[in-house]
């Protein structure tokens, strides 16, 4: 294994997809990162650590992003001190989640650079993440995609190739607009059942192992029954700010989307509450507390 690998974004998920690559054996090379705790884990298997994207590109052949969104991508990629003023040849894996048209703009720029460009981003949670069995969509050249590969499969259960460069984004935008969207249908049904008398754990049990079950469903209801606040790792903003994405798709599209407008609106009311920082599965007490309910056992929930 020669091809040393440099990692942006040691965050929620990208500390555990960091760490399965360094522990898959590729040398690894993380940018600083305000979690210390994350970073210092990472020195501890045998990370090096680079202060800034192009000094990390200095001592990588190919770099994998795992940050917020576009805005951040670009800044990581074409800033002052990004990874493309290191002047050199690299395989650029953004798993990020960002929008279509940006990922195509910036891998024409980048190609004239020698530098190729994947999106790979990503599904499932942190836990996933750190087991290595989370689900990446990859859109990009076949020989760029070939190469990133094996790096993919190091925290990938299940890979698939979407098609050009912007694919895999594409379909993260509707990966991620089915999950939110039962994330709301959740979140009201179970507030219109509240009013109505039904309590969560009556909705759970008929949704439970029923038709209507499914693995978004059973996280989902992590928080909602046993009230693990970690069980879905994914704020409330990242969720409007993919909905934001998805309208902004749409509409340069010229296709309707009121079903997604809807459930963009969900989320940036959380947003605009100071909610942003809560996780998606608790909209569910969001929205019920704005309709004058409760789903926590003891305050109306039972």
């Amino acid at each position: 294994m020669n091809e040393r690998i440099g990692f942006i974004g040691v965050g929620l998920m990208g500390h555990g997809m960091a760490k399965n690559i360094v522990e898959k054996g590729f040398p690894l090379t993380v940018l600083a990162h305000r979690k210390r705790e994350a970073v210092d884990d990472l020195l501890s298997r045998g990370a090096r650590e680079a202060s800034n994207p192009r000094e990390l590109a200095q001592a990588s052949d190919i770099v994998v992003l795992c940050v917020t969104g576009s805005p951040q991508v670009e800044a990581v990629v074409l800033g002052q001190d990004g990874l493309a003023a290191a002047g050199k040849p690299l395989l650029v894996i953004d798993c990020s989640t960002s929008e279509p048209a940006s990922t195509r703009r910036l891998a024409a720029e980048l190609a004239p650079k020698g530098i190729a460009f994947v999106d790979a981003p990503l599904s499932r949670t942190p836990k996933d993440a750190w087991e290595g069995t989370l689900d990446v969509m990859v859109g990009g050249d076949p020989a760029a995609v070939a190469r990133a590969t094996p790096i993919l499969k190091t925290f990938g259960g299940r890979i698939v190739e979407t098609g050009p460069v912007g694919t895999g984004h594409t379909m993260k935008l509707l990966n991620n607009f089915v999950s939110m969207g039962y994330a709301a249908l959740y979140s009201e049904a179970l507030t219109v059942g509240a009013k109505a008398g039904l309590s969560p754990k009556v909705f759970d049990a008929v949704i439970s192992n029923g038709r209507m079950d499914c693995p978004f469903y059973q996280t989902f209801r992590k928080y909602l029954i046993e009230r693990d606040r970690d069980a879905h790792r994914f704020t409330l903003a990242n969720a409007s700010k993919d909905m934001t994405y998805l309208a902004g798709f749409a509409l340069a599209l010229g296709v309707a989307n009121p079903v997604g407008a809807a459930v963009r609106n969900s989320f940036a009311q959380a947003v605009a509450t100071g909610h942003g920082q809560d996780y998606v599965p608790m909209l569910s007490d969001l929205v019920a507390e704005w309709n004058g309910t409760s789903l926590t056992p003891g305050k109306g929930g039972d």
